[in-house]
This record gives structure tokens, sequence and C-alpha cells, in this order.
């Protein structure tokens, strides 16, 4: 028990802290990315909310419904 809480405490293994530090990096990344895609649903949203009534208004609605087929 001794030797595990002197090398802990004794210091940081080198390949641990680069390890860490890629881990930090990629996960501010992909953080980034989120934000980013994020905006541009939200952009994607808007511009079908704001076209989809205009692309409805050219639909017929008198068009007849298909009847089951006889079997």
């Amino acid at each position: 028990m001794a030797k595990a809480l002197l090398g802990y405490v004794g210091g940081s293994d080198p390949r641990l802290l680069s390890e860490m530090r890629r881990l930090q990096q990629r996960v501010q990344d992909l953080e980034s990315e989120l934000v980013r895609i994020q905006s541009e649903n939200d952009a994607l949203a808007a511009a079908v909310q704001h076209h989809g009534d205009s692309l409805l208004d050219g639909i017929d609605m008198d068009v007849p419904q298909a009847e089951p087929a006889l079997t």
C-alpha cells in the first residue's frame, strides 16, 4: 500500500499526462463541432418552417383518395 501511495504522490506519468491532454483536446473539438451542428440545425429548421407553408400551398387538396383494392 505504501508503494502505491508513494507512486501516486511521487509524480505523474508523462504518458498519462499526454493522453489526458489529448483527450481533453478531443472533447473540446467535439464540443465545438456540436455547437456548430446545433447552429446549422437551427438554421435549417427555421428555413423549413419558413418555406414549409409555401410548399404546402401548391398542393391541390381536391385530389381523390385511393380506394382499397379488391382481393
